[in-house]
């Protein structure tokens, strides 16, 4: 089981739509995959499950009824009765049945109120000494580290996390989780300029939590290693079947940057294909196009995929 975290600082450049549709492709390529949405925007969430049978079924809003969100497992954590991760994970029927008996698509669903519970868990990271820092910093750090273990590994052969489009403690538990980071980018220069810094905290962040492991927790954390899988660019205008110039620009200058790769293939934009699609609660890849402009967008998100499944030899 490959777990991978979906990043970036700039919201609006695609996230949600590229870790729906990279999901939706790879089962449909007879991949076993699970999608965790941790963004409060709840956008995957609804990419599948209609926002009116979220409230009724999984928000835990509604009188009698019980939160199956993340935000429910994080804030049961080190309380008196734990969550189980696996027990929050739901099969979207409308996606299921798209698929047609290929593969598995599952998804842990987000709720509105995870930005709160962000700040929630920061109060946890004092304590009274140096050593007990160090060791809240780990046990906190790594929750969904150790909850994604606890999840039979032959389970799935992909974890796709859809992180929050910041560096708070809900992304650094998904980073510390993971074994690759992904990071979806527009080719304008809001959406790339954050990539190197994003990179550079994530560095940081490795480099302290492998710290404080090797003298906390019992010394019982394993190191971590996340490594950066690519920058995948979205919402691409073609001319001549290759991105214009002014997105060739900012690619290339992605491109130079030191140590991070980008994807050969790329997302092509089509705003209202994409905006339509969560209403039906099937991706974009699913679905069958007459139209040629709707069908070369389908065709480019399998060269992603294709493309993913290489890099994590899947």
């Amino acid at each position: 089981m490959k777990i991978v975290s979906v990043i970036n600082y700039k919201g609006g450049v695609g996230k949600t739509s590229l870790t729906a549709n990279l999901a939706a492709q790879l089962a449909w390529d007879n991949k076993k995959v699970l999608m965790l949405d941790l963004d409060p925007q709840t956008s995957l969430t609804f990419s599948f499950i209609l926002p009116d049978i979220w409230e009724k079924d999984f928000s835990g809003e509604i009188h009698g009824t019980t939160d199956k969100t993340i935000k429910a497992w994080l804030e049961a954590f080190d309380g008196p009765s734990p969550i189980k991760l696996e027990s929050l994970i739901h099969a979207p029927p409308r996606a299921r049945k798209a698929l047609a008996g290929k593969g598995k698509l599952d998804i842990v669903s987000s709720h509105l109120g995870l930005i709160n519970v962000d700040l929630e868990l920061a109060t946890k990271l004092s304590g009274g000494s140096l050593a007990q820092v160090k060791n809240n910093f780990i046990s906190l750090h790594r929750r969904l580290l150790d909850g994604l273990s606890s999840i039979d590994p032959s389970a799935y052969d992909v974890v796709l996390i859809d992180c929050p489009p910041n560096f708070n403690i809900v992304t650094k538990m998904a980073i510390i989780a993971c074994d690759y980071i992904l990071v979806p980018a527009r080719p304008d220069f809001l959406s790339t300029i954050g990539i190197d810094y994003l990179i550079r905290n994530v560095t940081h962040l490795v480099k302290d939590y492998n710290d404080f492991a090797s003298m906390s927790h019992g010394g019982k954390a394993s190191p971590i290693n996340p490594k950066v899988l690519g920058v995948i660019f979205t919402m691409i205008q073609e001319y001549g079947n290759e991105p214009i110039a002014a997105h060739r620009q900012f690619i290339g200058r992605v491109k130079r940057m030191k140590g991070i790769s980008v994807f050969d293939s790329y997302i092509k934009r089509n705003d209202t294909l994409f905006a339509d699609a969560p209403e039906s609660g099937i991706p974009v890849v699913l679905n069958g196009y007459s139209s040629g402009s709707h069908q070369s967008v389908v065709d480019g998100l399998e060269k992603v995929a294709a493309e993913f499944r290489s890099a994590l030899s899947i």
